[in-house]
């Protein structure tokens, strides 16, 4: 549900009849993909790179092994029409050292 809250709101604001539409706070994708190492990249770099995330939580994989995750969020959009309207979604997982585990990215392309 937490991951689907961001685009709610914009499509709540959008319909509400709002001119311009920005939720979450914009990041660079690709400046974090050229730095960060799985393995390697600690929180702090992170935070650095990109600033405090939207949010924070916690995921549970199917071993029943729990990871703290990390998500950034960014969405833009003008009415009439949602032909404009855009999403990107950056979610890095971490594990009980800090490090990146893993990340996946939505919204934006290369």
């Amino acid at each position: 549900m937490i991951r689907r809250l961001p685009v709610l709101v914009v499509l709540a604001m959008l319909a509400a009849g709002c001119a311009q539409v920005d939720v979450g706070k914009d990041f660079d994708l690709q400046a974090f993909e050229e730095r960060v190492e799985v393995g390697e990249t600690e929180r702090t770099d992170v935070r650095q790179w990109l600033g405090e995330p939207v949010s924070t939580g916690q995921v549970v994989r199917p071993d029943g092994t729990r990871v703290e995750e990390w998500t950034y969020y960014y969405g833009t959009g003008t009415l009439p029409g949602l032909s404009d309207a855009q999403l990107k979604m950056l979610e890095i997982q971490y594990r009980k050292n800090g490090v990146v585990d893993s990340y996946k990215w939505t919204g934006e392309t290369q």
